[in-house]
């Protein structure tokens, strides 16, 4: 019983954060929605059983990339009000949008059926000394390792992607050029002056050689 009113409360929170995350006209109130959305679905995962996936999404997602957004969105000087002025313009294209995917959701509800052999797998019985998170590294490295390599692999592949097109070289500082650094003789950089006693020194004017 109470874990159904946990479970109905998280549930309750999760749909109102999502639908808060998209309506929200601050982009630092959607952020902060989403990672409320976060935080109630990792207690679902939790009530399911499956700490794994709840400690992931409340380290990778929360700690990383929802803080990231933020970061982000509140250190760059984006003209919100700019950007929505074609909001009006691309109306009918993303209502066009909308109601087909809703169309394809629709149907695949309709459809939607349980597979045979589901109900056998939840009867079987689950050893007791393995825990969810031992199961999941076992099968992941075992009988997934290749496909968990290559994910990993294309993911690398797509950061360093991304960095290589958005990188611009920019000029803006002096280069060192160390051969010239070592070309260089006392003589050109220092100057021995006999100053008289109660008299300035005048240095010479520097030459371009020595700048």
């Amino acid at each position: 019983m109470i874990a159904n009113i946990f479970f109905d409360i998280a549930s309750a929170i999760l749909l109102a954060s999502a639908v808060m995350v998209i309506s929200s006209r601050n982009p630092v109130h959607s952020v902060l929605f989403l990672i409320l959305a976060f935080i109630n679905a990792a207690v679902l995962f939790l009530m399911a059983g499956a700490e794994f996936l709840a400690m992931v999404l409340v380290i990778v997602y929360v700690g990383a990339v929802a803080v990231l957004f933020m970061f982000v969105v509140m250190m760059l000087d984006v003209d919100f009000v700019a950007l929505r002025e074609g909001v009006q313009r691309y109306a009918p294209v993303g209502l066009a949008v909308g109601v087909v995917l809703f169309g394809e959701l629709a149907f695949v509800a309709v459809n939607w059926t349980i597979a045979p052999g589901a109900t056998l797998l939840v009867l079987s019985p689950t050893p007791a000394d393995v825990t969810n998170t031992v199961a999941l590294g076992s099968l992941l490295y075992t009988k997934y390792i290749f496909l968990f390599q290559m994910s990993g692999a294309i993911l690398l592949v797509s950061m360093i992607g991304a960095i290589v097109l958005t990188l611009r070289d920019r000029n803006r500082g002096k280069r060192q050029d160390v051969s010239a650094q070592h070309a260089r003789v006392p003589a050109d950089t220092m100057r021995m002056v006999n100053a008289k006693l109660g008299e300035g020194a005048k240095l010479p004017e520097p030459t371009e050689e020595a700048l």
